[in-house]
């Protein structure tokens, strides 16, 4: 039963990719002077996340609109999934990483994600 929600769940994934790449988000134009502003602030940034699910594939486009320089880490498996577990406290995608002012936080739930994204960039 659980691999085959598995493979449901990974299909809709699929499905959803393919759709974002026909369907791209109209994306903010700056200019270079403010593209390499923005682009310093992000090195603050990491996103773990899973390729197929929907909520990263949402917070992944919201990156794309705001034309912003995110590092994406793959969670699913290897280091980056053991670091999200140690250091954020779950597995749970998608989870930003913030370095800020050497404070890290650990940022849950795609909306959240989304809002903060907005808020400051």
């Amino acid at each position: 039963m659980r691999l085959i929600l598995k493979i449901i769940r990974e299909g809709l994934g699929r499905i959803l990719i393919f759709l974002d790449w026909l369907i791209k988000p109209s994306i903010i134009k700056r200019s270079s002077e403010d593209q390499l502003l923005v682009d310093q602030k992000t090195e603050a940034l990491k996103l773990y996340e899973f390729y197929a699910c929907p909520f990263c594939i949402k917070t992944r486009r919201a990156i794309k609109r705001l034309n912003l320089n995110v590092e994406t880490r793959n969670a699913q498996k290897g280091d980056f999934r053991k670091e999200l577990e140690l250091n954020g406290g779950k597995i749970q995608v998608p989870c930003l990483r913030v370095d800020y002012a050497g404070e890290v936080s650990w940022l849950y739930e795609s909306n959240d994600i989304i809002n903060y994204l907005d808020k400051h960039f």
